[in-house]
């Protein structure tokens, strides 16, 4: 079972990771309703390295990011949840619209991101390749998303 740390504490454990050689590889997103898409490219991203860390947006920031509505489960039961999967070592919850300040204190080996992005069209490329690592694409779930779960539910 993985923790729910603040970035000073992240910071820490990030630094006896790295001093024993551990491979340490993050991912990030929003999480609102956890889906089949993202326990794979969770569980994909564990196998890439040895330490997975997600960066999750707070509330506010999936607000400014989906919409007034979103989002529909507290950012602090969807660290909960994530934190409980068992392929998550830490999850860090993140204030701004874009990882980067979290990437900046991981300072990561290997950043995943789904098939759906485009790396020069990241934020976080160049700041991850700016200390060593690399951003990596995964697979993605055709056709699972949490947009559209809301729409499902809606039309119900």
């Amino acid at each position: 079972m993985g923790l729910v740390v603040g970035r000073e504490d992240l910071s820490k454990k990030i630094a006896e990771h790295k001093a024993q050689n551990k491979r340490i590889v993050t991912t990030n997103g929003c999480f609102d309703i956890l889906h089949i898409g993202h326990v794979r490219i969770l569980n994909s991203a564990k196998a890439l390295g040895d330490i997975l860390v997600v960066g999750l947006n707070s509330d506010a920031s999936v607000t400014k990011l989906k919409g007034p509505t979103r989002p529909l489960v507290p950012e602090n039961e969807r660290a909960e949840i994530l934190a409980n999967l068992c392929c998550v070592d830490y999850v860090t919850i993140f204030p701004e619209d874009t990882p980067i300040e979290f990437l900046k204190v991981v300072k990561p080996d290997i950043h995943v991101k789904g098939k759906d992005y485009k790396l020069d069209a990241l934020a976080e490329t160049p700041l991850v390749q700016s200390f060593g690592g690399r951003v990596e694409l995964l697979e993605i779930v055709s056709g699972k998303s949490t947009s559209g779960l809301v729409e499902k539910i809606c039309d119900k």
